[in-house]
């Protein structure tokens, strides 16, 4: 069998790049993992390797050529395959002198199956920097099912986000390699197709054979032009999100109607079943199942998200020797400014928070003390000053603790950070963050108050050196310039520093920068670029 080596993902956002040179030739026997061309992408030189054994057909680039992510790069007849000449060499061979002829000899044809048709492996490319493997959340595909190109196949969630995988070509479905929950590791196949100039054949030999019935072809499938009605064949129709709303109701989506075209189950069908599921009688209690016993105990694995969280926190904490620096901000000028540009923003459908002044004031402050935003490497040999001040927030999702950042805050106007802040936002809580949106972080930030929480000791997200914690905004009783006790609006705060390169004097100095722009928003004008 001779199969076409897909050029994979090999870099964030990389579309193509520059053939440098090949390692091997046309006819060269290669084994799996072998190094087999050198590619230069617009940030590094990289060698591929080879996913199988065999011998190389043929290459379809010359070194200096421009090859595409998700194109065929070379061909190899597979190790333990039949030659593609064998056959042809056979039949040129004289027949004997009382060989029956071909037609008596040879047997009666027989269909040719889709599995018999050039099957292509989808190998799962790299899908974030580091990151070897993922969860395998929802399959959107069924094996038999036809497929368009770009279509989502599947849902996988590694330890940054939820990543939806789409189909690279048109074709038809023939296996799935992980079950749902199961771990799908980096360059492994995720599942395979029969493209469609292939499936063509493999339809029409499927309706000539004799398993093939009336109304429905040999994959089991209903033929193009048949009703559809997925919820009462078993399969789905329905987008990421709805999914997820359905796992996290407990629901079966196998058993809502949907009101979408083509029977597609839309987020409000999923709250009115579970609507009316809420309104139905209770049960018997004989019916009812019997109370777990006292020692029981759930276990559920610890998986995505929250197993990423687990793996750092403890990283953190175990290689960074923290200090805390805590003090309070009174807020009521800058939640005066707040009050009056709001209505603007939202004449501009931006949701004005608190959020986008807190993160412009720190990166001002930032560009005073850039030791704040640095970052620090593994064996804390070096510190990396960064220009940019991309500031983290934690958010709070249904799939786990995310943490966003908006890049070169110092160069964007508070409008221009809060569609920011309002963007990554929603797309954490809706499990849609893209891999650039986490990474390359230099300061993050901990809302607490959002929740009703006053202090709390944050942990340092590595590499970076810093981190604070918002409290919630309090009316509480201070002295006035007069000595008169007034109410003023109150919100603690509560860094965490990394004391193998910052000091409390530098945090301090830091903070105090950055608490005066927030107690008098005016000063950040004689500041801002």
């Amino acid at each position: 069998m001779i199969k076409d080596f897909i050029l994979p993902d090999i870099g964030e956002g990389i579309v193509e790049c520059e053939l440098v040179e090949w390692l091997i030739q046309e006819g060269d026997v290669i084994v799996e993992d072998q190094p087999v061309a050198e590619v230069m992408t617009d940030k590094a030189l990289v060698q591929i390797p080879s996913p199988f054994t065999g011998t190389v057909v043929s290459l379809h680039y010359q070194a200096g050529d421009i090859a595409r992510v998700h194109s065929p790069l070379f061909a190899v007849e597979l190790a333990g395959q039949e030659p593609a000449g064998a056959s042809a060499a056979v039949a040129e061979e004289p027949p004997a002198a009382n060989a029956p002829s071909a037609a008596e000899a040879a047997p009666p044809a027989q269909p040719v199956s889709p599995a018999q048709v050039a099957e292509e492996d989808f190998i799962l490319p790299d899908i974030g920097e580091g990151i070897v493997e993922c969860e395998v959340v929802t399959w959107q595909v069924q094996e038999g099912d036809l497929i368009a190109e770009d279509q989502p196949v599947v849902d996988v969630m590694t330890d940054k986000a939820l990543v939806e995988i789409p189909a690279p070509r048109a074709g038809r479905v023939t296996r799935l390699y992980y079950a749902q929950g199961e771990t799908a590791r980096v360059h492994t196949p995720l599942f395979a197709i029969i493209p469609t100039e292939a499936d063509g054949a493999a339809v029409v030999a499927a309706r000539k054979s004799p398993q093939a019935t009336q109304g429905v072809t040999a994959s089991g499938r209903t033929p193009p032009g048949a009703p559809d009605f997925p919820w009462r064949r078993g399969k789905v129709l329905a987008g990421p999100a709805v999914r997820r709303l359905g796992r996290e109701y407990e629901l079966d989506l196998t058993q809502v109607p949907g009101s979408g075209k083509d029977g597609r189950i839309l987020k409000e069908d999923v709250e009115q079943y579970r609507e009316r599921l809420a309104r139905r009688p209770a049960t018997a209690p004989a019916a009812c199942p019997a109370a777990p016993a006292a020692s029981e105990i759930r276990i559920e694995p610890i998986r995505g998200i929250k197993a990423a969280m687990a793996k750092r926190m403890l990283e953190a904490v175990s290689s960074i020797p923290h200090f805390t620096y805590g003090d309070e901000v009174e807020m009521n000028a800058l939640l005066q400014l707040r009050a009056q540009l709001k209505p603007r923003a939202e004449q501009q459908g931006v949701r004005l928070t608190l959020m986008p002044f807190i993160m412009k004031a720190m990166a001002l402050a930032a560009q005073q003390f850039p030791i704040v935003n640095s970052r620090v490497n593994a064996d804390c040999t070096e510190l990396h000053y960064v220009a940019s001040c991309n500031i983290g927030m934690a958010v709070d999702s249904k799939i786990g603790l995310l943490v966003p950042n908006v890049k070169g805050v110092e160069r964007l106007s508070i409008l221009d950070v809060a569609r920011e802040v309002q963007r990554l936002t929603d797309a954490a809580r809706a499990g849609k963050l893209k891999q650039e949106d986490m990474q390359d972080g230099t300061l993050s930030i901990s809302n607490i108050g959002a929740l009703g929480g006053t202090y709390m000791v944050p942990v340092i997200n590595k590499p970076e050196v810093a981190i604070v914690a918002l409290g919630k905004t309090r009316s509480l009783p201070r002295f006035d310039a007069s000595g008169q006790v007034v109410a003023s609006q109150v919100m603690n705060i509560s860094w965490s520093g990394d004391h193998r390169v910052l000091d409390g004097a530098t945090m301090a100095r830091f903070s105090n920068l950055w608490k005066s722009y927030l107690e008098d928003p005016a000063s950040m004008l004689l500041d801002l670029a």
